[in-house]
């Protein structure tokens, strides 16, 4: 139902677009985010009547009188009823405060087994009217120690436009990821784009580039026997979930939120 409504209000659409290299299994359906995946969260946060905070850099977990402080980089602390913790594993417990005691060996044993892949994200952006001339949307690579994919954003998407000028993304594959993850970024661009050019030496000259490092980039090992999140106080409520008690996929994204809506409603 949840891929019928984001289909129903053009949130998804199917991927039409050619992706060469891609392993199709049999059953899946592969579908396309045309205004980028965070039209997904957006539409989900709009649905839900939320006031969101954005850039609010949790450092601290607390009891106080019955309810959660919570403390930031910036600004003064706040209370809360109910947690509830969607950030990476690693940063769970990274966290400081009363929680560092709250949770049990048991739990912590199983938090600090969960594990990542890490990636660079390079992003090339180019004027309007300019052509990118491949025969594909986006394709997969296997014989490169470098990069793992690229896509032609708004040709996978399909929303071509003479207006909006073309990008170009593009993933590294694990290996390069681990491998260069305290490196500079600088010198990691460069490494990037000169695999790029030698995969695609017709590209033309992009007007800006971004390149980012993904350290959590998707769950290689879960949170073992979990129903999708794991409850680290009951009273008051602290919750944890997310992809990493469950896999690095929309399903797997699906299936924790329900889990963790079914927790939250029962304490309620």
């Amino acid at each position: 139902r949840f891929y019928e409504e984001l289909l129903s209000h053009g949130v998804l659409k199917p991927l039409t677009a050619p992706v060469e290299g891609m392993v199709v299994r049999e059953g899946s359906y592969n579908y396309v985010a045309p205004q980028g995946i965070s039209s997904v969260v957006k539409y989900y946060l709009k649905q839900s009547g939320a006031d969101v905070c954005y850039e609010q850099h949790v450092t601290h977990i607390s009891l106080r009188d019955g309810k959660w402080e919570v403390s930031r980089k910036v600004g003064p602390p706040e209370q809360f009823d109910i947690v509830i913790l969607t950030i990476p594993v690693p940063q769970i417990l990274q966290l400081q405060g009363d929680i560092v005691n709250i949770i049990n060996e048991s739990q912590k044993q199983q938090l600090e087994s969960v594990s990542y892949s890490s990636r660079y994200a390079l992003g090339l952006f180019y004027e309007a009217g300019t052509r990118i001339d491949v025969p594909w949307a986006a394709q997969y690579i296997t014989d490169n120690p470098c990069i793992r994919f690229i896509s032609i954003d708004n040709k996978k998407r399909n929303i071509e436009s003479p207006e909006v000028g073309p990008s170009l993304v593009v993933h590294t594959t694990v290996t390069f990821g681990s491998e260069y993850l305290d490196s500079d970024p600088a010198e990691v661009q460069q490494i990037i784009l000169s695999h790029l050019e030698r995969i695609v030496p017709s590209l033309p000259k992009p007007s800006s580039i971004k390149c980012h490092k993904w350290k959590y980039s998707q769950v290689t090992k879960a949170v073992p026997n979990c129903p999708g999140q794991m409850i680290l106080h009951t009273q008051p409520l602290l919750i944890c979930g997310g992809d990493g008690f469950t896999c690095s996929n929309f399903d797997g994204c699906i299936e924790s939120a329900m889990s963790l809506a079914e927790a939250v409603k029962s304490h309620l």
